[in-house]
């Protein structure tokens, strides 16, 4: 069954998302001379929210040489000068502070903007800063809905700017050399016949949100940045600051824990095979949070078409128990299975009994792999001898990452826009990426099987 896009004009769409009085879509002209004496590669860079995943982009961009923090903006007055105070302490120097994203722009000579507001603001300042003249890196989801992530897509065609999506695991070392280097090149796979993901949230880090109601917005502002969206009623200003701060659970702002949570993990299935899936089956539910419009728990299969063969890849979002084994991807094969996370200890291989172990000892001699425990034999008091496989060898990567998981991707954002590289997730193939996870809710809250037609996965 194929869900009915809303018919919204591009106009409207920003002008019920955007922060602020009004967007301008013309692009102000921002882009002057330099600071008289920054470097010459100097990057000088604005932030569009100023929240947690604010701090966790600035914590990677700490370490990295030649920006120039020049800007930020938040409709709260407090994290703007939380975020002041952070660095002038740190780094014995000002930012310029804003409440309205439009106004950064107009005054700022910005070169790219960090967006790190809730989803469904995503592409309205991804638009609103492309437009502006600057590169962008947009934190994943690129929207709460597919024609948001397609807006963004246009947005960058038709500016020809620079649009890094925060899909960060692109950039990272060890995704890159696993599939690189051990599926594609070495191929210890084999042929790749089953994916398991998942991200398990503990039920402790999934309560409500609360903050003193002192430092958060009036009513009148958190309606014009559009926290009322898709309420039946008018809302009280407790109810407009409960959606401020856990807007993660309403569906007309977020898309749920399923991209919350889930996108990382469906970006890597998609990047890792290649291709996007050829259907979705979908299962969710309320299992502890019985009031909030989301699903608490959600449990999808995708079907992949590869030249391999047929793979079918299976994920699940719960946010009511970390202890069965936190997230990661696994990519099983005839030959060996990757698992594989950015997290080190939920990183590891494990090579079938039945393949080649000089193959896989000449991996470990030329340092592709380390040899961690060798497979015991099958059996035991408690065993079913007839039907147990013999425990596998286990290896490991060669190196872990020193950086954080974050920065990498930042680095690669930064070295393209001076010229010295190729983003390794612009904004079409996230979406590509996207597509798919936008469509799970409905999948689950029908229970009818998506068969992608290119409606459903293409600009």
């Amino acid at each position: 069954m194929n869900l009915k896009l809303p018919a919204l004009s591009r106009r409207d769409f920003l002008a019920k998302s955007t922060l602020g009085a009004g967007l301008v879509l013309g692009a102000p002209s921002i882009l002057r001379a330099k600071q008289a004496g920054a470097p010459a590669d100097d990057i000088r860079v604005g932030f569009i929210g100023c929240g947690k995943q604010h701090e966790v982009l600035f914590n990677a961009m700490v370490n990295i040489p030649g920006i120039r923090y020049v800007a930020a903006c938040d409709i709260m007055k407090a994290r703007v000068g939380r975020t002041f105070s952070t660095i002038k302490s740190r780094f014995d120097t000002n930012i310029n502070r804003y409440l309205d994203a439009e106004e950064m722009l107009e005054k700022e000579e910005l070169d790219a903007v960090f967006v790190a507001t809730p989803d469904f603001w995503h592409a309205p300042h991804t638009i609103m800063a492309l437009e502006a003249g600057c590169d962008v890196y947009c934190e994943k989801m690129m929207s709460n809905t597919l024609e948001g992530a397609r807006s963004i897509v246009a947005a960058m065609d038709r500016t020809g700017k620079l649009c890094q999506i925060g899909h960060q695991r692109r950039s990272n070392p060890r995704y890159r050399y696993t599939l690189d280097q051990l599926i594609q090149k070495e191929k210890i796979c084999g042929q790749i016949v089953n994916i398991n993901g998942q991200w398990n949230r503990a039920l402790s880090s999934s309560q409500d949100i609360v903050s003193k109601p002192s430092i958060l917005p009036d009513a009148e502002t958190l309606r014009k940045a559009g926290f009322n969206l898709g309420a039946d009623h008018e809302l009280s200003l407790d109810e407009l600051r409960h959606r401020f701060l856990n807007w993660r659970f309403y569906t007309a702002l977020s898309g749920g824990p399923i991209s919350d949570l889930g996108a990382h993990q469906i970006d890597i299935f998609n990047w890792y095979l290649g291709c996007q899936p050829t259907s979705l089956m979908a299962s969710g539910g309320r299992s502890y949070f019985k009031d909030r419009e989301h699903f608490d728990n959600v449990m999808c299969i995708f079907d992949y078409d590869t030249p391999q063969g047929n793979v079918r890849a299976f994920y699940q979002v719960l946010t009511t128990t970390s202890s069965g084994g936190g997230y990661y991807e696994s990519f099983m094969g005839a030959e060996g299975t990757i698992n594989i996370s950015e997290r080190e200890a939920y990183t590891k291989i494990y090579k079938e009994s039945g393949a080649d172990s000089a193959k896989w000892d000449n991996l470990v001699s030329r340092g592709l792999l380390k040899k961690e425990a060798a497979g015991k034999a099958a059996g035991g008091a408690d065993a079913i001898a007839s039907y147990e496989s013999a425990p596998p060898d286990e290896y490991a990567l060669p190196g872990g990452l020193s950086k954080a998981p974050h920065q990498p991707h930042i680095e690669n954002f930064l070295d393209t826009i001076r010229g010295n590289a190729k983003l390794t997730c612009d904004a079409r193939h996230a979406l590509e990426s996207e597509a798919p996870i936008y469509w799970v809710n409905h999948a689950a809250n029908t229970r009818e099987t998506i068969h992608f037609t290119d409606e459903h996965l293409h600009t």
